[in-house]
């Protein structure tokens, strides 16, 4: 059965890492470049006990409970074992020493340095010493004979040498190796090594094999080697009986030999790929650890493991754990075994068989005679015939003459028969900004709300929830009786999960500390074996996935809600607002990679998918780190290898990398630790891990603040770094557009800047385009501007002389303004489809109660019955509406003012003085008119959203907050009963008509008594009815021939819309005193026509509303398309 390989962990920082065991076996002692020896009880100890020991550390050796250790300032100390108190210096060198070795009885200790120098030094008196002389270049490794006769050593001058320890000769050289000037220029690091307790070979491994020579004689045994070996040999060593040999290799292979019958037993190869530098054999168990150039650390268990000598009675059991083991996919270290199986369709065994047959002892031996395996068929959970499979194999081994062989070339029919790409290990479910379950005092979230850690130790089992605004809620002291292992925590809660029991079953546990009420705590079972693998919160949400392939949606009070079914094992999750994004497994990933699928709903309202499954783009042969969301509420992920990726919501909710971390850390094995991500300001926040990719506990770390960088070609020219700026500036402020449409408050200056900046960096990338003699260019960056700067794009064209991009520009510019006329009117089509359902909405009954004239107009004179104008119904027949209807469109509006600034802020103006055959269009757009233009003057929120701002303070992350849009507003209004403030307000109006012109434009219908006067356009409208008419016999609306007749009056000359105004004047002169006091305003209109039609080719991206304008000025000028 081949060797399991543990995922390798981190160990020490890259470079040179040197690995032994202790005398026991019960401890794994490493040394790095870090300058530190570190005692690691097991591979999965994350908290091994260091020994500082210099700058760097290029060797060490533990015999006897003593460390010796060869350091980079030309010395070799001695510590004591394991308490790492300092006990000397052995020796020194000019140089460092590259290598240290212990003698069999512990009594002395080698050492070769990079001074050509060899020296023997016994451990309790280091005045005794020998010294050996003859390489020419560094030493590179040394080896003592088990008979302390002999040390062998390699040098960078080629030479293997056998040394007489007693005289300091040379007993013997070969020229094996590649010369070279030093260590680091070696392409081998020659670890050779004596076959223990007889010493009878030796092992010197040399390029793709490793040769043995026997001792006393010195000849050449024989070579081990195999065609899985691509790269030279680094270093060798046996077992501990003497029967195995293991060789690394420069590329990460790891091969296992049984010199005896000269077989390959194992072949592993490192799941990176990185150099083996460090290779150790348990003293008594089949287990190897093994370090790497990087500074990683290794383990293999059950090295030949399924050999003879095993008893059978432990063979089925293994066999079933490999038949669990196949189906298990959060076992990383099973995750690819399942493509041994030849395709045989039982799993349980065909895993055992083809394993086996990988071992020098499978179902062939050397000699060719089949092994008897009915006791394990029998013990099998799943019987078979073995007659039959055996007659099977036999069969394939008759037709595949290659495997036919008993000689050495039998390791090819070893190997396993599917030699294409290899599944990758599934990354198991984790929480975001977490560190390892395992770690007894770990982080269980580190957030922008606040801090969770757990500690897991003799003396307590608790929580710590520390938040950054204390506002927010004070810190809060947990017990953890039942062991949570998965927490995530909110400006509203603090959820966490515990893992199912034999006596208990997985549990969702909710503090709602948020909650007006007494009881702010609730929890749920989960049903039985169904364990929560990851959870989330949002705004008045709970979410919890679990292994069921279930997610299962909380209300934040404790309410289930939705449950659906997940399209794999999940991975992570996130949540924020009203958005729960989803990272699970869609199937196998191959050759390091994993295939993992995103899907972002919003559970507002109308809960909706917005990525259905789509695949999640990683690094290549990386995994998810950290999944979660901006401040600003975009989704954002990091994987393994550091790179940052962002939503792209402008570019069809596509990827895109905004940052990549390892371009900040130091070397190699460092990381950051994301904790989370602004767009405004633009930062990364993480906490620098040096060594690590998890920060500890204690101290407390300190959390660093990151820049963000796309990665665009050419970024150190000039026009690299705007196009880069340009493009960034462009994808963090989407946010802004997605606030917008889901009606979220957000600040307009923000936008107004953000808009600015573009514009700057385009007329930038213009400028020198220009210079460049790029004009086409000039043409596409002008085609990404506003139309105010197309126009001084145009200027700069001209003034540099460029008339046919100038002629180019114009054109773009004419373009540009027709895109924004028909913008607008789509617009106004959205408003007019608005009112129409409102319109639709209203029941029969409310349209069908009369109600007396004079009735209506009492109400609007008398002011003091408050209880009359509350029972009354609202009149909308069309010969009974003349101050009722002044009445429902001021007053509503007066109400419903708590309406947030809208980057549309005008309306139109002619929806609302229709004929008095259009009952239903005149009261609607005279309300909507005030709504809008009451929308700049206050702002203010409900109860419950007030106490959700005020409840969120943090620094970090606002929760987002609806907007009151104005179309909601408008709806809101309509249906408001009328109070008796109405009725006082309304008779001011009607007592001062210009007051109530300049606060709130309450418009009446043609037939009221304070009928306003006829504008130019209802007199040229009138005129020309009859021909939008025949042109367009379809429309049966009115608001439909106000639309076209708007359309057709723009486009009339400033001088014919003047004349129009003018007779409209001409006509209304004679209408009596009310004409009079409104003339001046006519003027006003007349002159700001004038005005505004002179910039009416120069309107800004952002249109803006005069603070000191009357309402009839604002109305006319919305009405001519003017600003």
């Amino acid at each position: 059965m081949p060797a399991t390989q543990k995922p390798m962990r981190y160990g020490h920082t890259e470079g040179h890492t040197d690995v032994c065991f202790d005398d026991s076996g019960s401890c794994i002692v490493t040394c790095g470049s870090d300058g530190d020896v570190r005692i690691w009880e097991d591979l999965d100890d994350d908290d091994p006990k260091s020994i500082n020991v210099g700058e760097k550390a290029y060797s060490c050796a533990l015999k006897n409970g003593k460390l010796v250790t060869a350091v980079s300032n030309n010395t070799v100390q001695v510590h004591t074992f394991p308490d790492g108190v300092p006990d000397g210096i052995l020796t020194r060198f000019t140089t460092n020493a590259n290598h240290v070795v212990f003698s069999p009885d512990g009594a002395n200790v080698a050492a070769g340095s990079s001074d050509f120098l060899i020296k023997i030094v016994e451990v309790m008196d280091n005045s005794q010493q020998k010294t050996f002389r003859g390489h020419d270049a560094p030493v590179l490794s040394l080896s003592f004979d088990p008979q302390n006769i002999f040390l062998a050593s390699a040098s960078c001058d080629g030479s293997v040498r056998v040394w007489h320890i007693s005289d300091q000769t040379c007993a013997m050289s070969w020229p094996l190796l590649q010369k070279c000037s030093d260590v680091v220029n070696a392409k081998s690091i020659c670890r050779l090594a004596w076959q223990p307790k007889n010493g009878k070979l030796l092992a010197v491994p040399v390029e793709k094999s490793v040769k043995l020579y026997r001792r006393e004689t010195w000849n050449n045994a024989f070579d081990l080697s195999d065609s899985f070996i691509s790269q030279t040999l680094n270093i060798v060593t046996w077992s501990s009986c003497g029967q195995y040999l293991a060789a690394g290799s420069i590329n990460g292979s790891i091969i296992v030999w049984n010199v005896e019958t000269k077989e390959c037993m194992e072949r592993v190869k490192h799941e990176k790929g990185y150099s083996i530098c460090g290779l150790a054999w348990h003293p008594t168990c089949s287990r190897i650890c093994y370090t790497d150039g990087e500074g990683n650390l290794g383990l293999l268990e059950n090295v030949c493991g399924s050999n003879e000598k095993m008893s059978n009675s432990k063979v089925p059991s293994r066999v079933e754990k490999d038949y669990n083991d196949l189906f298990d996919g959060d076992d990383a270290s099973n995750g690819g075994d399942f493509l041994h199986d030849n395709a045989l369709e039982i799993p349980a065994f065909s895993k055992g068989l083809m394993h086996d047959d990988e071992d020098d002892d499978g179902l062939m031996l050397a000699s060719g005679r089949p092994r008897q395996r009915s006791h394990i068929l029998e013990d099998d959970e799943n019987p078979v015939d073995v007659s039959m499979l055996k007659t099977d194999l036999l069969r394939e081994e008759e037709d595949d003459p290659a495997t036919n062989t008993h000689s050495l070339p039998l390791a090819k029919s070893q190997r396993p028969l599917y030699d294409g790409p290899m599944p990758t290990p599934r990354q198991k479910a984790f929480q975001s900004s977490s560190t390892p379950v395992h770690l007894t005092h770990r982080f269980m979230v580190w957030n922008s709300i606040g801090i969770i850690r757990c500690y897991n130790d003799e003396q307590d089992n608790a929580i710590d929830v520390e938040f950054h605004d204390t506002s927010i809620h004070h810190a809060t002291h947990l017990s953890n009786t039942l062991n949570y292992t998965v927490a995530t925590l909110s400006h509203e809660a603090i959820l966490l999960a515990c893992q199912s029991t034999d006596e208990l079953p997985s549990k969702l546990h909710c503090l709602h500390f948020s909650s007006w009420d007494s009881s702010k705590e609730w929890l749920v079972d989960m049903p039985q074996d169904e364990d929560i693998e990851a959870i989330c919160l949002g705004q008045g949400w709970a979410a919890a996935a679990t292994s069921a392939l279930l997610l299962r949606l909380f209300s934040i009070g404790g309410v289930q809600k939705e449950v659906f079914c997940l399209p794999g094992p999940v991975v992570s999750m996130a949540g924020h607002g009203e958005q729960l994004l989803i990272v699970y497994h869609r199937g196998t990933g191959f050759d390091g990679d994993q295939c993992l699928g995103v899907q972002l709903l919003e559970l507002g309202q109308k809960k909706k998918q917005i990525l259905h499954g789509d695949p999640l783009p990683l690094t290549r042969k990386s995994y998810l780190t950290w999944v979660g969301f901006s401040a600003e509420g975009t989704p954002c992920y990091v994987d393994s290898e550091g790179c940052v990726r962002m939503l792209n919501r402008g570019l069809g909710n596509t990827w895109t990398p905004i940052c990549n971390t390892r371009e900040h850390c130091k070397g190699k094995s460092d990381h950051y630790w994301v904790v989370g991500i602004h767009e405004n300001p633009q930062q990364l926040r993480c906490i620098p891990c040096k060594g690590s990719r998890f920060p500890p506990t204690l101290p407390r770390p300190a959390v660093a603040i990151l820049s963000f960088k796309l990665p665009y070609c050419q970024i150190a020219t000039e026009k690299g770094q705007m196009e880069e700026q340009f493009w960034r500036s462009v994808i963090f402020h989407n946010y802004l557009d997605y606030l917008a449409k889901n009606g979220y408050e957000y600040e307009e200056s923000t936008k107004n800047q953000a808009i600015k900046e573009q514009q700057e960096l385009l007329m930038k990338m213009l400028a020198l385009s220009c210079k460049l003699e790029r004009e086409f260019r000039c043409v596409e960056l002008a085609d990404l501007m506003t139309q105010n700067a197309v126009n001084l794009a145009i200027k700069y064209a001209s003034r540099s002389r460029k008339l046919i991009l100038a002629q180019k520009l114009s054109e773009l510019a004419a373009e540009k303004a027709a895109e924004l006329a028909a913008t607008q009117t789509e617009e106004e089509e959205e408003e007019e489809d608005f009112r129409k359902k409102l319109n639709a909405g209203r029941t029969a009954a409310e349209w069908s109660q009369p109600r007396p004239r004079g009735q209506a107009e009492e109400d609007a004179e008398d002011g003091q019955e408050a209880d009359d104008s509350e029972d009354r119904p609202a009149l909308h027949k069309h010969g009974q509406n003349s101050s009722q209807s002044t009445n429902s469109s001021d007053m509503p509006a007066v109400k419903s003012g708590a309406v947030t600034s809208s980057s549309q802020g005008r309306v139109n103006p002619f929806k609302v003085l229709v004929n008095s055959k259009e009952p239903a269009v005149s009261v609607n757009s005279a309300r909507s008119a005030n709504i809008l233009d009451s929308m700049n003057k206050s702002s203010r929120k409900s109860t419950s959203l007030n106490r959700a701002a005020n409840t969120e303070k943090s620094t970090v992350i606002k929760p987002l907050i609806p907007k009151p849009k104005s179309k909601q507003a408008s709806a809101t209004s309509y249906f408001q009963k009328r109070t008796s403030q109405t009725d006082k307000t309304e008779q001011v109006k009607e007592e001062n008509p210009e007051n109530t012109s300049s606060e709130t434009p309450a418009l009446c219908p043609q037939n009221s008594d304070n009928q306003r006067p006829k504008t130019g356009f209802q007199m040229w409208l009138e005129e020309n009815r009859s021909s939008i008419l025949s042109e367009n016999p379809d429309f049966s609306d009115e608001a439909d021939i106000i639309k076209e007749g708007m359309i057709r009056f723009r486009v009339l000359s400033p001088e014919e819309r003047k004349a129009w105004t003018n007779k409209a004047k001409g006509e209304t002169a004679s209408d009596g005193a009310e004409a009079k006091k409104r003339k001046h305003v006519d003027e006003s209109v007349e002159t700001e026509e004038q005005k505004e039609a002179a910039k009416e080719n120069l309107r800004l991206p952002k249109k803006t509303k005069a603070s000191g304008l009357s309402t009839n000025q604002k109305l006319a000028a919305f009405a001519f398309n003017q600003e």
